[in-house]
């Protein structure tokens, strides 16, 4: 008597093989370009000279670099924060309402996504304007001087931020907080726990794995956002993907552009690897101790 055996699976690399395959087609080896163009000579008329050299590299040293550095950390930052802020209070109420009206709520999120993104910029643009109607409203009302403008600043440049990156935070964490089981905050409150501690110690805990993807999601593209700071944020606001901007199209120096996304990459990787490698050590910790 024969007995049928199980067909063998394929591997989990040849599942994986495609994904990997286009990861190293269309961002490893990007990347890699990026990073050795940074070590190349720049063309005095534009271009990429022949050779190597560290003249794009020591270019980073300029002194104007680390204003923009600067305010393009703490201005993604504070983007993201917010974006997190706002996120999660309105997954937690999504997730709670019907299946009927929950599509509802998540059309109205997604519909500013059925228009062009500069456009929407530009609504903006329209709606700060010095002739538009806010600042209208705000002089009638004698709250704003004349003198005054909306636009140009930073914190335009934030709320602007802030309103393109909000549905990217509020769907990873709307995906998570979906799946969690409600009934433990019932319980936590059961158990003497506030609605606030209950909120804080149970259920950002349990949508952990959405909060970091829609971490990553905000952070990521704010970091080298161009767009919205050259359409509404003039040169007082200027961030590190202005200056890569100018770089490749005005002045044509694609090492300098090089090294400034390198730079940029690294910046952002950093802790994404530190924090990687400290939750690959934690659960080997856990384990030395429980033996």
């Amino acid at each position: 008597m024969t007995l049928n055996r199980p067909p063998k699976r394929s591997p989990e690399w040849w599942l994986t093989l495609p994904s990997l395959g286009w990861l190293a087609l269309f961002f490893l080896i990007p990347a890699a370009l990026i990073f050795l163009i940074a070590f190349r000579p720049a063309l005095p008329n534009g271009g990429i000279g022949a050779g190597w050299s560290l003249a794009a590299v020591k270019s980073l040293l300029d002194p104007s670099y680390p204003m923009v550095i600067w305010r393009t950390i703490w201005v993604s930052a504070s983007a993201t924060a917010l974006c997190l802020g706002l996120g999660v209070p309105v997954a937690y109420y999504i997730a709670r309402l019907p299946a009927a009206k929950r599509r509802w709520v998540l059309l109205l999120i997604i519909l500013p996504f059925w228009s062009n993104f500069l456009i929407r910029i530009l609504a903006w643009q329209t709606l700060l304007h010095s002739e538009g109607p806010l600042k209208q409203t705000l002089e009638l009302l004698h709250i704003m001087d004349p003198r005054t403008t909306l636009l140009y600043n930073v914190w335009v440049v934030l709320t602007v931020l802030v309103y393109t990156e909000l549905p990217f935070a509020i769907l990873p964490i709307y995906a998570a907080a979906e799946k969690f089981d409600f009934s433990l905050l019932d319980a936590a409150r059961d158990l003497g726990a506030s609605q606030f501690r209950a909120f804080w110690t149970v259920f950002l805990p349990g949508i952990k794995r959405g909060l970091l993807t829609a971490l990553l999601v905000v952070l990521i593209p704010a970091f080298g956002t161009y767009a919205i700071t050259d359409l509404v944020g003039g040169t007082q606001a200027e961030m590190i993907g202005n200056v890569i901007a100018r770089r490749v199209l005005s002045d044509k120096n694609y090492p300098q552009a090089s090294a400034l996304s390198a730079a940029l990459c690294l910046v952002i990787l950093t802790p994404m690897l530190v924090a990687l490698f400290t939750q690959r050590r934690k659960p080997k910790a856990q384990t030395s101790n429980s033996n």
